[in-house]
């Protein structure tokens, strides 16, 4: 039977309107429907994806991913940010894991909120309400690496994934001249069994053309490192528009030399399936 293929990171959202504002904005075409993401799907080939809600757009409400996954049920699993800040989390937690389609949670660990990470705080709070729902916590966590060690050594059963490889990633071209200056940092955080690391958004980093040769010995570090079994591959689709076509994203891992057909397969869909418990279903 024929693996599937999951995108960990994808992205979609309707245009702006009053009954459903946006609190800010994401690089990207004006709108990226889930009938937009499940077209672009169908023509490389991806059977699945995580939909993240988009925390420029939406910040903390997820109900356009909700919308989206009821018009195509089998196709993507759900992921919304979650406000440490909020004096409901449990009881928030606890409404988001009974809804259909619903595999994750995610923080956003960035500068509004990276200090607060000694002690009991709100971080804390949802870790454990994200264990006790058993649902994987998704990170944003650049520049944040320390941190994040820090909640993994305190919440040892608690399943955390790095998003993004944990580097900066560029919204528009040209990429950071050393775009893997961190990733000392984000390797020495394969040391905690409860991390797993999306491998997203990668070839934004690319200093040369499809298909991204520069970027390979870096993620291979990341393989050896973390093993394939914690990788997940994905595009980080659309927030990588403005520098590269969803296809080349998808392309690129699937041309590369330096995986076999079994590394291929737990990379770009495997791994996801075991971290998170969930498949897609095609019609």
């Amino acid at each position: 039977m024929k693996a599937p293929v999951i995108d960990s990171q994808v992205h979609a959202y309707e245009r702006d309107h009053p009954a459903r504002p946006w609190a800010g904005t994401l690089v990207g075409p004006a709108e990226a429907t889930g009938d937009d993401l499940v077209a672009a799907m169908d023509a490389v080939g991806v059977d699945g994806a995580l939909l993240v809600s988009p925390f420029r757009m939406y910040r903390y409400d997820g109900s356009y991913a909700l919308e989206v996954r009821a018009r195509h049920p089998g196709r993507f699993g759900l992921i919304k940010p979650f406000d440490p800040q909020s004096p409901r989390i449990e009881e928030e937690m606890s409404a988001w894991a009974e809804k259909p389609g619903v595999v994750g949670v995610r923080l956003m660990l960035t500068d509004g909120y990276g200090s607060a990470v000694e002690g009991a705080t709100g971080f804390d709070r949802v870790l454990v309400a994200a264990r006790n729902h058993g649902l994987p916590v998704n990170v944003l966590c650049w520049r944040k690496l320390q941190q994040l060690g820090e909640l993994a050594a305190r919440h040892a059963d608690t399943q955390f994934v790095i998003d993004h490889l944990g580097l900066p990633q560029p919204f528009h071209p040209p990429p950071p001249a050393n775009p893997f200056a961190d990733l000392p940092d984000v390797l020495a955080l394969a040391r905690f069994d409860n991390v797993a690391i999306k491998i997203s958004g990668a070839c934004t980093l690319s200093h040369r053309p499809f298909p991204y040769s520069d970027i390979w010995e870096p993620l291979q570090r990341l393989f050896g490192a973390y093993g394939l079994h914690r990788c997940l591959w994905g595009t980080d689709w659309t927030r990588a528009v403005e520098l590269l076509t969803f296809e080349q994203g998808v392309e690129a891992f699937r041309v590369a030399d330096c995986l076999t057909r079994s590394e291929r397969d737990a990379l770009m869909g495997g791994s996801l399936a075991n971290i998170y418990g969930w498949r897609p279903t095609l019609d």
